[in-house]
């Protein structure tokens, strides 16, 4: 008898412990990855900001963790940081992938793992998803149709048969891409001559030795198109360099405050804002929309706007 009120006593003390700490796990805060890439580029210490301040708005919603690389062509080291939100058991990753397919696989990990996977910035290859089973949901601008505006303003001030060059993002990356096409659909519209287009891998550095080849090599190249304003620096460097200001046109993308000023000074012609303070602001609420059950993995498109130097 006396066993037995034990053995009775002991079942409800593990049920009233199990309901205490189910209560305890239900009224804890989801923990969500940022991910980004490299947060030497103003961009993505933008695009952090933007996000910190968003989560001390809403510190009683969700706790934010804040991760980047430093190269933004390290590749191995972004997989390393979502094997390590893995790890610690986070409830969603917002990420900007560096590779759009090299992702993917670390990424479909955290899926199976129960974690939320939110794509911002640059997309996830479509293949690639299919393949590993992946659904996660972009949210971000449609680059395409930002740098075919960007490209648009050079346009205007060049004659059909006049020749450019772009200089792309690294290869791999879904929004570099989008941006060379961009600027093709506004060339190609105004008949005007792509001479080259290469990559220089998103860094300013790479874009100056760059652009000072395709100048040499093409002395009378009229537009330099940059798939982002680390590169656009870079670009109109060059042209200085070469004592071409005002002969040569350089546009970029993303809206820094370094390009802000080139455009201020009349050395860049326009660039397009994404909107970094709030990219990943999307992406956290998303994901704070499916934590709670209310929406589907779908894409979202956000805002992009064009800037040119004569609305600054």
């Amino acid at each position: 008898m006396v066993l037995r009120k034990i053995a009775i006593f002991l079942v409800i003390c593990i049920l009233v412990v199990g309901v205490t700490g189910c209560g305890k796990k239900q009224a804890e805060k989801p923990r969500i990855a940022l991910i980004m890439k490299s947060l030497a580029n103003e961009f993505f210490k933008t695009m952090a900001e933007g996000a910190e301040k968003h989560n001390k708005e809403h510190a009683s919603e969700y706790e934010l963790i804040v991760n980047g690389i430093k190269d933004e062509l390290d590749v191995n080291k972004q997989v390393e940081l979502v094997e390590q939100m893995i790890a610690q058991g986070v409830d969603a990753i917002v990420i900007a992938p560096a590779d759009s397919k090299a992702l993917v696989s670390v990424c479909k990990r955290a899926a199976d793992a129960g974690i939320v996977v939110v794509n911002i910035d640059n997309r996830f290859d479509s293949s690639a998803l299919k393949e590993a089973g992946l659904k996660a949901p972009f949210v971000g601008p449609d680059n395409r149709k930002g740098a075919r505006a960007v490209g648009e303003v050079a346009a205007k001030l060049l004659k059909p048969g006049d020749k450019v060059a772009i200089l792309e993002g690294a290869p791999n990356a879904y929004n570099g891409e989008q941006r060379k096409l961009g600027f093709q659909d506004a060339m190609k519209a105004a008949r005007i001559q792509i001479v080259t287009s290469q990559t220089a891998y998103w860094e300013t550095d790479k874009a100056n030795a760059l652009a000072r080849s395709i100048i040499t090599a093409h002395p009378d190249i009229k537009a330099l198109l940059c798939a982002n304003d680390s590169m656009a620096i870079g670009a109109v460097k060059a042209v200085e360099e070469a004592g071409k200001s005002g002969k040569i046109l350089v546009v970029g993308y993303d809206n820094i405050s370094a390009a802000q000023e080139l455009l201020k000074e009349g050395k860049l012609l326009a660039t397009a804002d994404q909107h970094a303070g709030q990219l990943a602001v999307y992406g956290i609420e998303y994901a704070l929309e499916m934590l709670r059950g209310k929406t589907a993995p779908k894409d979202k498109e956000t805002p992009v706007d064009l800037i040119t130097k004569v609305e600054n």
